[in-house]
């Protein structure tokens, strides 16, 4: 579904992500693991249109995305849960998911709001409420079901348990998890939580420095001992 073939991209004229290949197959969850700075989120906003790559490729379903501006390229069917979540803090939750919808057929509206509402049952109790006033993980699900509202074929998640409570985290990777499962939708997930993110993931990546270093099944990666020493046990 999705095909990187030897990315560059940065910000001016500091590079940031050098000769980056990977591949995402349809229905598949695919994590992006690595310590701060190495370049996930770059890599995520870069499939977005922003920053712009430097050389490479990226397909998706076939068509090249190199070169589309950024609404086009949602336009194709991908939708991006950005790190930091991103809402429309004034904005009601409302007001937040019909935004989200913007990209899709507004036939769809009622399906898509109730089927959001039912993944995430606090907002439906938050609907009148402005975002902003959210908890930190009701903000973090509103994001997710933001993006979804777009009836995407592919999810960007950029750091989804990003300053949650353990409990919290638990109850986003089930969510993603069920719409994985249950409606097929392929995810490319970055995250730093490393052992939930791989044990989630049907194959993961893990990135050094802008490079990908390692590529395997997740719990090949679960188990190997390099990763184990530096993303599961306290390692640099």
């Amino acid at each position: 579904m999705l095909k990187v073939q030897g990315l560059c991209s940065g910000y001016g004229r500091i590079r940031v992500l050098e000769d980056v290949s990977i591949e995402v197959a349809e229905g598949e969850i695919v994590t992006l693991i690595g310590a701060n700075g190495a370049g996930k989120t770059t890599l995520l906003m870069t499939l977005c249109g922003k920053p712009a790559a430097s050389a490479g490729s990226v397909t998706f379903q076939g068509k090249e995305l190199l070169g589309m501006p950024t609404w086009k390229i949602i336009r194709q069917g991908i939708a991006h849960s950005p790190e930091g979540r991103h809402i429309f803090p004034r904005m009601s939750v409302l007001e937040n998911l019909q935004m989200g919808a913007q990209a899709a057929d507004p036939a769809h509206f009622k399906q898509d709001y109730e089927r959001m509402l039912d993944l995430f049952p606090r907002l439906r109790e938050r609907l009148k409420q402005r975002a902003g006033t959210l908890s930190g993980g009701e903000q973090q699900m509103l994001a997710i079901g933001r993006a979804l509202m777009g009836r995407p074929k592919l999810l960007l998640l950029d750091e989804p348990s990003l300053g949650l409570a353990p409990m919290i985290v638990r109850q986003i990777f089930d969510i993603i998890r069920e719409i994985n499962q249950k409606d097929g939708m392929t995810v490319p997930l970055v995250e730093q939580n490393a052992f939930h993110a791989l044990k989630l993931a049907h194959r993961g990546y893990v990135m050094v420095q802008g490079r990908i270093t390692m590529a395997g099944t997740g719990a090949d990666l679960l188990a190997d001992p390099s990763v184990r020493a530096a993303y599961l046990e306290g390692g640099a």
